[in-house]
């Protein structure tokens, strides 16, 4: 059993970052048929109706008042903040390469407040990983730069949300959220996200959507693999990982959406975009390398 869940550690880490990085591509495929708070509001309740039947199949434990507490700020933070922010960006005018650099400062400042909220010893060796993933982020991304001067301010303060956002909900769940069985947890964390998406769509959308088949397909797989799948992963790594060293895992996201794009819509890679997939695999191994005790 012990070599069982060692495995899984070990390789959890490769399976979060594909399934994460397939985020973005579900955004681009389901974006252009329904306003963002009413895309995540449908995603939300479909994620709570499934983990409403989980629950009253399996039975488990029913959670204090304050880990339903605990769990409700968790998911107001990494769901509603996070995502409501990555969503408003992009559909105000900020280019995703943007939007994506700005929610890749999330390692380092994770970093920052992990290891001066919870004590978390970040090595200089560590600091100098984090230096170099985000550079290589931005050799990712910098080609796609065209339009942010354009922007209006809300899609600038939309992205730091979600920068705050997932920093704060990485922080607190590994803080909080260890000993709350994950069905309970995760209904109480979308059910708060999808009051935040609710209320954002009956505020400043006409919540139209067009049930086409590219849609409805970005929903279930957004439901099922990154919602339940990529989600459980990353809280599965917080209670078994430092936050410093699961936080650099977010580097890996940019250089295999690239890849995905490449293969899937034709985008272009260069040089420079190679060798910034090259220094965020650096900058992850550096920050993730154990030297052995002697």
């Amino acid at each position: 059993m012990r070599r069982l869940e060692q495995a899984a550690i070990w390789c959890a880490p490769a399976v979060f970052v594909v399934l994460w990085s397939t985020g973005f591509i579900g955004s681009k495929y389901g974006l252009p048929y329904a306003e963002p708070f009413t895309f995540l509001t449908l995603r939300m309740l479909s994620v709570v109706a499934v983990l409403g039947v989980v629950v009253l199949l399996t039975r488990p434990a029913w959670p204090s008042g304050t880990d339903m507490g605990h769990s409700a700020v968790t998911g107001a933070l990494m769901h509603g903040l996070y995502l409501g922010g990555v969503f408003v960006a992009i559909d105000r005018g900020l280019p995703a390469a943007l939007t994506a650099l700005i929610v890749g400062l999330q390692p380092v400042l994770t970093s920052t407040l992990a290891n001066r909220l919870l004590g978390e010893r970040v090595l200089p060796r560590q600091w100098g990983g984090l230096a170099i993933g985000l550079a290589g982020v931005f050799l990712i991304v910098r080609g796609n730069f065209t339009g942010g001067a354009g922007a209006p301010l809300m899609a600038w303060i939309a992205s730091t949300i979600a920068l705050i956002g997932i920093t704060a909900g990485t922080l607190y769940q590994r803080r909080f959220g260890g000993n709350i069985d994950w069905r309970c947890g995760f209904l109480f964390q979308y059910g708060a996200a999808g009051v935040l998406f609710i209320a954002g769509a009956l505020l400043f959308e006409k919540r139209v959507v067009d049930w086409d088949p590219h849609f409805f397909g970005a929903l279930v797989w957004m439901v099922l693999v990154l919602s339940l799948g990529a989600i459980w992963l990353l809280y599965f790594l917080i209670r078994h990982s430092a936050a410093t060293r699961v936080a650099s895992l977010f580097y890996l996201t940019p250089p295999v959406t690239a890849l995905m794009a490449w293969a899937m819509f034709g985008d272009k890679l260069d040089a420079l975009s190679l060798a910034g997939m090259a220094a965020c695999a650096a900058g992850v191994f550096l920050v993730n390398w154990r030297t052995q005790p002697k």
